[in-house]
């Protein structure tokens, strides 16, 4: 098998070039240990009705719906070995989008963010809603960026607390019938938000465009922040802007780490 690797701030991905994927080998993929190392998979796809298609494998073999992230590196190797135009459409199981490909920043129309329960999917609406999560009440907010997300606002340092120990449990409870991911924010100003990131099927992720999406529209729906925004991550910052009808705009930069190689018949 034949992976050309990306990064986005540290979140990096494996656009599969020659191959065939499945859910059992996509986990030995990804391991950093015995194999070649990601947070993830892209498998190209014929577009639905879009000028390409893609499928995005999570490290632990399931599939993502949407990733700001993984779509931005897609956008960006299909402009370095497709010849694709600086402009053009992607269709996912997460919706259709606008990508723009300008040097290394990539530009991506994440489509609109939505808090209504079924279309998350999440059991009920969740807007800075106090809920358990282990001895601890904190407040959900639910929203939907073409995947699943939760996120919680907090005004204390965060590095300072079990924000791990908390996604993984929010990550699989039953509130949200599909899992999500999960958010630790921060509001440092009107423009500005610290973030800390646990993603489904992923964990402790340095960096995620859809989170910072959902971090962005929450971040507006509540008036912590309005406009465009700042997502500041341990893998550095992405720019989010936020329409009144919550449509998203995400915005940063791409890195090209090299062309890797697997052999199927590795555990």
């Amino acid at each position: 098998m034949r992976f050309r690797k990306y990064h986005g701030l540290g979140n990096d991905y494996l656009v599969l070039e020659d191959g065939n994927l499945s859910p059992e080998l996509v986990p030995a993929i990804c391991d950093r240990h015995r194999g070649v190392g990601s947070d993830g998979v892209l498998e190209p796809v014929l577009g639905d009705g879009a000028d390409y298609g893609l499928r995005i494998w999570n490290p632990d073999g399931s599939e993502a719906e949407k990733s700001g992230n993984g779509l931005r590196i897609y956008a960006l190797w299909l402009g370095q070995h497709c010849r694709a135009p600086d402009d053009f459409t992607v269709s996912l199981p997460g919706g259709q989008v606008r990508c723009q490909v300008d040097g290394e920043m990539v530009t991506v129309q994440m489509g609109q963010a939505t808090f209504e329960a079924g279309a998350i999917p999440a059991t009920e609406s969740m807007i800075f809603s106090p809920r358990e999560v282990g001895e601890v009440v904190l407040p959900l907010t639910a929203v939907g960026v073409g995947n699943p997300h939760c996120v919680v606002f907090l005004e204390t340092n965060l590095d300072s607390l079990p924000w791990r120990e908390w996604g993984a449990a929010l990550e699989v409870s039953p509130m949200f019938p599909n899992r999500t991911n999960v958010q630790f924010a921060r509001v440092l100003d009107r423009n500005t938000i610290d973030v800390r990131v646990w993603e489904r099927g992923a964990g402790e992720t340095h960096a995620s465009g859809s989170s910072a999406c959902a971090v962005a529209a929450a971040a507006v729906r509540l008036e912590h922040c309005a406009g465009s925004i700042t997502v500041k991550m341990p893998g550095g910052s992405l720019e989010v802007s936020v329409g009144r009808d919550y449509s998203l705009i995400l915005r940063g930069p791409v890195t090209y780490v090299g062309e890797m190689t697997f052999e199927a018949e590795v555990r």
